[in-house]
């Protein structure tokens, strides 16, 4: 740190031109401290074991449902396989595809394993579009509902 006591060789008065740092290294020095004080306040989690993901492929079986879900504009569309279908199609479909589907395995007290339904949303989807079409297969008796998605590129390079 620098400091003037007197005139300048020259013997007149210069002004001083140096920016005088030390209100700026206590107030960083304050903010140091309140946020070495703070964090480890703010930061508190409880101690759990996080499971491990891997891709897992999906198995499509003959029974299971598919479902893609756009939107264009302001509309939400819904396509069973290959066919667009409103909120009241997609609910009497999916009711008789799993009244068949009890009824082909022998009835109510034999039925070992329901079909699922896989909702494939495109990216720029809305989610009310989604989450309308998981309430309307939830609502017909679907008890699994999962969804599709492309897994990460292999060598994590773009």
């Amino acid at each position: 740190m620098a400091m003037s006591v007197g005139p300048a060789e020259g013997g007149e008065d210069t002004p001083m031109s140096d920016i005088n740092t030390t209100p700026l290294v206590d107030v960083m020095l304050v903010l140091l401290i309140i946020f070495l004080i703070t964090v480890p306040v703010v930061v508190q989690a409880v101690d759990v074991e996080l499971p491990q993901v891997e891709f897992e492929p999906t198995t499509t079986k003959p029974e299971n449902v598919s479902l893609s879900v756009r939107a264009t504009g302001n509309e939400c569309e819904v396509y069973w396989g290959l066919e667009r279908v409103n909120s009241q199609q997609l609910l009497d479909k999916a009711v008789k595809k799993l009244e068949d589907e009890i009824a082909r395995q022998g009835g109510p007290e034999n039925v070992t394993e329901l079909p699922e339904a896989h909702i494939r949303g495109d990216i720029n989807t809305p989610y009310r579009c989604i989450g309308g079409a998981i309430f309307t297969m939830q609502r017909a008796g679907f008890s699994r509902v999962g969804f599709i998605s492309e897994p990460a590129p292999k060598g994590g390079g773009a």
